[in-house]
C-alpha cells in the first residue's frame, strides 16, 4: 500500500464483498469451509460464487460460510436455501460448477440436478 486512494479502493472492495455475504432477505448459499472442504478446494469455489454474482451485478443473495456439512467424501459441497426453507445441496463443486449454480439455479431458477446431492447417491 502506498497511499490513502489504494487503500480506500481496497476498502470500498471488501465492503462490497460483504455485504454479498450478509443479505438476509433473499436467496442464502452457504459454503462448506471445514479442513476437508477447503483440502477438497472449497475456497476457489467461493470466489468463485462471489466472482458470479458481481459479474452479474447481483446483490440480493448472501453468500456464507459454515462448518463440516457431514459428507466429506462429497466436498466442496454448497447449499442453496431459498427464503421459503427449501434446500438444494450441490457437491464435488468446482469453480465451473459453481458459475453455473449461479447461472442456472439462482438467476433462472432451475437446479442443477445432475450436481445434487441426490444425483451423486443415485450413481452409487
Amino acid at each position: 500500500m502506498k497511499s490513502i486512494a489504494e487503500l480506500e479502493e481496497i476498502r470500498k472492495k471488501t465492503l462490497e464483498q460483504i455485504s454479498l455475504r450478509t443479505n438476509k432477505d433473499g436467496l442464502r448459499i452457504v459454503v462448506g469451509m471445514a479442513t476437508c472442504g477447503i483440502a477438497a478446494g472449497a475456497r476457489p469455489v467461493m470466489n468463485a460464487l462471489l466472482e458470479e454474482l458481481n459479474k452479474r451485478g447481483i446483490s440480493d443473495v448472501s453468500v456464507t460460510m459454515t462448518g463440516c456439512i457431514g459428507v466429506c467424501r462429497l466436498e466442496p459441497i454448497i447449499e442453496v436455501l431459498s427464503p421459503d426453507g427449501s434446500k438444494v445441496t450441490y457437491v464435488k463443486m468446482t469453480p465451473e460448477k459453481a458459475s453455473r449454480v449461479i447461472a442456472e439455479h439462482v438467476v433462472n431458477g432451475r437446479v442443477c440436478a445432475d450436481l445434487t446431492i441426490g444425483a451423486e447417491e443415485d450413481n452409487k
